[in-house]
């Protein structure tokens, strides 16, 4: 389907997946039991929002993937098209859960051009207007504009938000760059949902003010933090819906490992050949390239370049281990795990010779969660490389820039394994780091028993029992 097929098509809602007796697929609006009796659902199509796979950072690739897999589960003959960001309408070709899909980009533009069709702005103004408009008015302004037309068709919304960017952390462009697409949904009358995601913090009091008028309008709000339920509630008030406010884990546990095409580091593939342990230790680029940032917009107490030096040398010389760097976010910018990891093997290498390796960039989601299950202990210091390794049983420390980290960790049982620079110096979370290494298999023992159901919930997130 082309990105402008669905915008001239009657849609319906999703109907239910045959064959899944006792079931209830709950979308905006709609609850159908899943039931033998269904064997042709419709062609609802769902818009997906905030989830690129044009990303250099996997862990949004990740969210993406776990969003299809979860769509797919609940109406697996649904259409699906991104809502987001591009200069061309292009279609990405993608494997999920062993189906090749093809999905459309709705593209939306920042631009200075404030009559391009389809600059966001210009979008987002004309579906605050048509939101005001008699019906037949409505239908004319909607089918002048092109992104108008294909949003007005699709049944409903589902956004992501990059997973932690529904927030004023990063900034107040950052900020917006994820909810005009969201607030151009509600507009144009898509029951919206906000699928597991960090909520806030809001700092500031224009996106917090946003922020509350796009929550309280949405038909679902989910949110992967342990306790963030109580924190919606707080934010929003009374008056809001107890139900629509929901808890379930992050996206990245539902995401498959896939054994790469290409090569990668021979520590990582032959394991046969070495007899020590492997640890896998994840690199932020941005906080390694960029300390001035680290230290004063997320308020890190420690130098992080020598933390991740002194990491690796405890941990081979000290814990007897080898060490592959493993990067997240790619590309060669500041915020690049791939450059960071360059400038440290070009420090270390020499001196641990057969000791410590780094995988390769231009791995994807799932191939570099293969790599990951390949280790025996891991530490990052990206969440959802941390989430690759639990999420596969493999005992992880998360090197926390931010509090989702503990509200994630928090909901898979393993806060204890939260490292947090913020508030800890170098010495207690390398000890952290050796402390949990040694209780590895006990970890491990614990993520085996709790993540084949974990993952089940979150694969049924739209999907409850029938009633």
């Amino acid at each position: 389907m082309s990105a402008s097929d669905s915008a001239h098509e009657g849609l319906s809602a999703p109907a239910p997946e045959a064959g899944s007796a006792g079931r209830t697929i709950v979308t905006p609006k709609v609850a159908v039991r899943r039931s033998h009796s269904y064997a042709q659902p419709s062609d609802g199509t769902f818009l997906l929002l905030g989830a690129p796979f044009s990303t250099d950072n996997m862990g949004v690739g990740a969210l993406a993937m776990g969003a299809l897999s979860i769509l797919l589960r609940a109406a697996p003959r649904a259409r699906i098209a991104f809502l987001d960001y591009g200069r061309e309408s292009e279609a990405t070709s993608v494997d999920v859960d062993g189906r090749r899909l093809k999905i459309p980009l709705i593209n939306l533009r920042f631009s200075w051009k404030p009559f391009l069709p389809n600059n966001v702005v210009l979008v987002l103004a004309l579906a605050f207007l048509a939101s005001a408009l008699p019906p037949g008015v409505r239908r004319v302004l909607i089918s002048s504009n092109r992104i108008l037309a294909q949003v007005d068709a699709a049944h409903s919304a589902f956004s992501v938000s990059g997973g932690d960017s529904f927030s004023d952390i990063y900034g107040v462009g950052r900020f917006f760059y994820v909810v005009f697409p969201q607030l151009i949904a509600i507009f144009l009358g898509k029951p919206l949902v906000l699928l597991p995601q960090t909520i806030g913090p809001f700092d500031r009091s224009l996106p917090r003010c946003v922020a509350r008028f796009l929550l309280r309008r949405a038909s679902l709000v989910f949110t992967r933090d342990a306790g963030g339920v109580d924190d919606l509630r707080r934010f929003l008030g009374p008056s809001v819906e107890a139900s629509k406010l929901r808890f379930s884990h992050d996206m990245g546990f539902a995401v498959l490992p896939r054994r790469p095409r290409s090569l990668l580091a021979p520590r990582v593939l032959d394991k046969t050949r070495y007899s020590r342990l492997l640890v896998g230790l994840n690199i932020s680029g941005l906080l390694y390239s960029t300390p001035d940032r680290a230290n004063s917009g997320f308020g890190l107490r420690v130098d992080y370049s020598g933390l991740v030096h002194d990491l690796v040398r405890v941990l081979i010389e000290e814990e007897s281990v080898d060490v592959v760097l493993v990067p997240h976010v790619y590309g060669r910018g500041g915020e690049s795990d791939v450059a960071a990891i360059d400038r440290i093997m070009a420090h270390m290498a020499s001196r641990y010779v057969d000791r410590l390796f780094s995988l390769p960039g231009g791995l994807d989601q799932n191939e570099v969660k293969y790599a990951i299950g390949q280790c025996d202990f891991f530490v990052g210091s990206r969440m959802h490389a941390c989430i690759a390794a639990l999420s596969q049983a493999i005992p992880a420390v998360g090197i926390a820039y931010s509090d989702k980290f503990r509200g994630v960790f928090a909901s898979a049982g393993v806060e204890k394994l939260v490292a947090d620079p913020r508030r800890q110096p170098s010495a207690e979370i390398v000890r952290a780091v050796k402390e949990a290494l040694a209780d590895r298999e006990q970890i491990r023992a614990q993520l085996r028993v709790v993540m084949p159901g974990l993952r089940a919930r979150v694969l049924d997130l739209l999907c409850e029992p029938a009633s």
